[in-house]
């Protein structure tokens, strides 16, 4: 789908596809938060399965996008969804949720999470979003700090209900 330039080199970042499972949950497990909540042992069969069905439903929908970025080993070493929201409030206008981005301890600080938001928010505004919002946990500092510098402003307080 897209070429990145970062670090000095190139990463592809193309659409996930089912193969991409376990290198994804690997992504999403490596960190503190992750850890406590994705399978982080042996992949096998029974623990991919609740995976591989979220996988063919976002698949299935193309309101959503689940992107993998490649490096040039053929390793998947970033991940994100972008979620195209309609709605009728502000005028109707097209959302753009982006979830789920992490990058792997490798890659951190090559550019690679910016440079996929870039594309990310690009992504949006041709399909014809009005605005890109996202979610962080509070404990993420660091992220917070990331998606401020690239001008997305805390202008909402989010809430979850666990069920």
């Amino acid at each position: 789908m897209a070429h990145l330039d970062v670090g000095g080199g190139s990463v592809e970042l193309r659409a996930a596809s089912r193969a991409d499972i376990p290198a994804i949950v690997r992504l999403l497990a490596d960190d503190p938060l992750g850890a406590t909540r994705e399978a982080v042992g042996d992949l096998d069969d029974a623990a991919l399965a609740p995976y591989l069905a979220a996988f063919d439903a976002v698949d299935a929908d193309p309101s959503h996008l689940l992107m993998v970025a490649i490096d040039g080993a053929r390793q998947v070493v970033a991940t994100m969804q972008l979620t195209l929201i309609p709605g009728l409030a502000r005028r109707g206008a097209l959302r753009a949720q982006i979830e789920a981005v992490h990058v792997a301890a490798t890659q951190r600080g090559t550019g690679l999470g910016g440079a996929m938001f870039e594309w990310a928010i690009e992504e949006s505004r041709r399909r014809g979003a009005a605005l890109v919002q996202l979610t962080t946990d509070k404990t993420r500092v660091d992220a917070r700090r990331f998606y401020e510098r690239l001008g997305f402003v805390a202008s909402h307080e989010g809430l979850k209900l666990q069920l």
